[in-house]
């Protein structure tokens, strides 16, 4: 496993980062055998491991706090908060108030005394991006965590997080972590340059595109819509759908360059994201030990120019066939009000 330093941080984290999102009730339930998964990875030499408060509702980071017992020195530990923890408000989003009670909470979960990178997992806009930097500038220098990052942020976001951060004498944001992938490539124009720009490291997550590059979705083949992710939106995944028959149109594409150079799908595509400049790791996240032994095989995968031309053929640099699941949606444009006057103030005299 090669290793890569995160940012300016001078941690050394590996290419690939073991992602924690299937452990738990949302996907193996079996803490057992999500722990061995975990201890394989890390065998196989991955150092670097993310989760998030809310996966599982705080179980997949009680999980991964079995699997580092005697082990947490040589693992470079990231988890995110952000998203609701339980009802009633005040139990999510980027606040001060927030941040602070929740901190406590994962590091109780994970059975340690700190956290190498703790990620704001989306934007807040009913949060001044002052008062998350301070919040987390304090956590650093409490020793709570180590270092600090956002998640599916917008660049002109992640811009103005570091012209606050200079202003106001605060620490920044040394890593972001976006969606990233053959099928996904909005980041390429804005946010991966704004990333190399500032020097931050990055961590991208869904290289298979929600299951659609693992090869298990193929035009003309039937589609299960009601187990596994399909079941969770099977709007996405329903072949009638225009969205989806692109997608899978690009996959009969991609397939065909995958066997013309003796590889599987699944590796042209968690190989894809490593070939860009401005990516540090890309997140890989097995529910099961022959998913990870399978994405772990492929890991030695130089894809050459000639390779990556024929990508971009089939999907243009800086486009997305599809939105990718999960990103943020700026409240521009889903708050009528905010793109819209008033009836009366629309005419032009």
């Amino acid at each position: 496993m090669l290793y890569r330093t995160l940012g300016g941080t001078g941690i050394e984290v590996s290419a690939h980062c073991l992602g924690t999102m299937m452990f738990g009730s949302v996907g193996n339930p079996d803490h057992a055998d999500s722990v061995r998964v975990i201890h394989a990875a890390l065998d196989a030499g991955i150092n670097f491991v993310d989760t998030a408060d809310m996966y599982s509702a705080g179980e997949s980071e009680t999980i991964l706090g079995k699997a580092l017992k005697g082990r947490r020195d040589d693992v470079v530990l990231a988890t995110k908060v952000h998203f609701p923890m339980g009802e009633g408000p005040n139990r999510g989003g980027n606040s001060r108030r927030w941040i602070v009670q929740e901190v406590e909470e994962s590091l109780r979960r994970l059975g340690t005394d700190r956290i190498d990178l703790y990620q704001v997992h989306r934007p807040d806009h009913t949060t001044d991006i002052e008062e998350t930097l301070s919040a987390l500038t304090d956590l650093v220098r409490a020793g709570k965590i180590r270092a600090f990052g956002c998640s599916t942020f917008p660049a002109e976001e992640i811009v103005e997080s570091h012209v606050a951060a200079e202003r106001r004498g605060l620490g920044r944001f040394r890593t972001e972590q976006p969606p990233y992938s053959v099928l996904a490539r909005g980041i390429e124009r804005s946010v991966l340059p704004v990333c190399r720009r500032y020097g931050m490291g990055v961590l991208t997550w869904s290289p298979l595109a929600s299951g659609f590059l693992t090869g298990r979705y193929r035009k003309g083949g039937a589609i299960d819509l009601s187990t596994g992710r399909a079941a969770l939106t099977p709007h996405r995944f329903d072949p009638e759908a225009p969205l989806t028959a692109a997608k899978l149109e690009v996959v009969e594409q991609l397939v065909a360059v995958a066997d013309s150079i003796g590889t599987t799908l699944p590796a042209l595509a968690v190989a894809f994201p490593l070939a860009h400049p401005a990516v540090t790791s890309v997140i890989i996240g097995p529910r099961t030990m022959e998913q990870l032994e399978g994405l772990v095989k492929g890991a030695s995968l130089t894809l050459d120019d000639e390779t990556l031309d024929r990508i971009d053929a089939i999907v243009a640099p800086g486009t997305d066939v599809y939105p990718p699941d999960g990103a943020w949606t700026p409240p521009s444009l889903t708050d009528v009000a905010l793109r819209r006057r008033p009836v009366g103030e629309r005419a032009a005299a």
